[in-house]
Formats: structure tokens, C-alpha cells, sequence
């Protein structure tokens, strides 16, 4: 019998420890995939007026290959006046140090009620709190959240992977920030084209975000709640604002 190799004997290792904390097993790249392309397995909904695990008109929902984040089961975005039906869908696990892999897309129009901000408009919530702790009438979960828009059409710029902060601050350049929103130097994807999107996201170090061609378009450290407690890690999630979008590849690298 021939003896294992040590990238072989790592690999093998590293499968056994990722089995044992409840992550899927990586592949021989050592990506591993969130999203299993089929259902829902490890992940779940919280939407803003509703208990969680609940989601009574099937906003996330699976269909050909990708997360679905639909209205059509919606009259109106509101539940009252001025009461949005923010919604996210989180995975099973916090996650500290890891590469994040996401590709998305949006189609069709936004949903009637929705903000007007929200258009075109969804994110990646990193360092999240546990969706437990979120009350029933809570927007979004105190977390990092990596912005995804979509070009309008009309011909003004309007990028995507940009910081917003909901609950939380960061600092930049060796200083506090607590501006709410942060743009990021990428370029604007219009349509429904598929937009690939990378995050190293490095605990209570650093966050970097990457756009599809691999330029770093935003970075920034020392991720923390408003009171100035440092996250070394938490929830990812994935948002409803409003705007039908899709997602069909969420998978990390862990990193040491």
C-alpha cells in the first residue's frame, strides 16, 4: 500500500474536522459549498413580523440551481405603514476566518411598498448576530454588511460590494467610521448578468472585498458593535429588500 501523501494526509484531516463542526466537507481546492444547489438544507429564513424558521410566502425558495428571492406570493412589501418586510436567510453556522464566494444576479422589478433605495439592492451579512437574538420587529441583524447593487439602466455609475453597517462601525485608514454606508470603487453591472463577488473576511482583523476580475475595491479593519466590542466572527446571511435577485454559488475557503 502506498503511503499517503502529506497533502493528501491535510486534505483527509481537514475533511474529518470540517465533518465534525458541522460544515460540509471541502473540495480539493478546499472550497466548500453552503448552498448545495438543491434546497434549503442549513439554512434558515427570518423575516421582519414572523417567527423564525417561518416564511409564510415563500421568499427564499430554491428553483433551477439557485436561491430564489421572490415576491411574487406579496401584495405589498408592508405589513402596516411604514413597515417593511426586511427578510434574511441564515446559514447554520458563525463563521470567523474564511474566503466567501458568492455569485448573484438580479431579475424582474421591485416589489411594490419596497423602499426606494432598495432598488436593485440586496447584501452579504458577515459577522451577524444568532437570528435568535433578533426580535420580531427588528429590520437587520446588527452585522457587516456587504452591499450588492445593480446598475439602473440609465447610465450613472452605481457600484456594488459596498460596506453598510447596521449595528455596527469599522475602521478605515486608522480611523473610526460611522458613516452608515461606504461605496466601494468597483465598476456598475447592469441587467441579469451574473455577478461573481469574493469577501476575506480575517475575524476582528480585517475585511477585503473583491470584485469578479479580482481587483480589491474596498477594505477595512477592526469590525465592531456601536459600543466598540470587537466581532471576531458570527452569522452569514443573505438579504430580501425588496427587489427579486437570485444567488447560485455561496461557498468558502477557510482560512487559519
Amino acid at each position: 500500500m502506498k503511503r499517503p501523501t502529506l497533502l493528501a494526509a491535510l486534505l483527509a484531516l481537514s475533511s474529518t474536522t470540517f465533518a465534525a463542526d458541522g460544515l460540509p466537507k471541502p473540495d480539493d481546492k478546499g472550497w466548500i459549498q453552503l448552498f448545495n444547489g438543491k434546497d434549503l438544507e442549513g439554512w434558515t429564513p427570518k423575516i421582519r413580523f414572523e417567527k423564525l424558521g417561518e416564511d409564510k410566502r415563500k421568499t427564499f425558495r430554491v428553483e433551477d440551481g439557485a436561491i430564489k428571492v421572490s415576491y411574487d406570493q406579496y401584495d405589498t412589501f408592508l405589513e402596516g405603514p411604514k413597515k417593511e418586510r426586511f427578510g434574511h436567510l441564515f446559514y447554520k453556522l458563525p463563521l470567523s476566518h474564511y474566503r466567501l464566494r458568492v455569485e448573484y444576479r438580479f431579475v424582474g422589478e421591485q416589489l411594490q411598498g419596497a423602499p426606494g433605495w432598495a432598488i436593485r439592492n440586496s447584501g452579504l451579512m458577515l459577522h451577524g448576530q444568532d437570528p435568535k437574538t433578533m426580535a420580531d420587529d427588528q429590520d437587520f441583524p446588527n452585522s457587516i454588511e456587504v452591499q450588492l447593487l445593480g446598475g439602473l439602466g440609465d447610465g450613472t455609475e452605481r457600484t456594488t460590494l459596498n460596506l453598510c453597517t447596521p449595528g455596527t462601525d469599522v475602521m478605515m485608514n486608522g480611523k473610526l467610521l460611522k458613516q452608515h454606508c461606504i461605496n466601494s470603487s468597483s465598476k456598475t453591472y447592469h441587467g441579469e448578468q451574473w455577478v461573481s463577488v469574493e469577501v476575506v473576511v480575517r475575524g476582528s482583523e480585517s475585511f477585503k472585498h473583491i470584485d469578479s476580475d479580482g481587483k480589491v475595491v474596498l477594505e477595512y479593519e477592526a469590525p465592531q458593535l456601536n459600543d466598540g466590542t470587537l466581532l471576531e466572527g458570527g452569522t452569514i446571511s443573505l438579504q430580501s429588500e425588496g427587489h427579486p435577485c437570485e444567488f447560485r454559488k455561496v461557498e468558502i475557503q477557510r482560512l487559519k
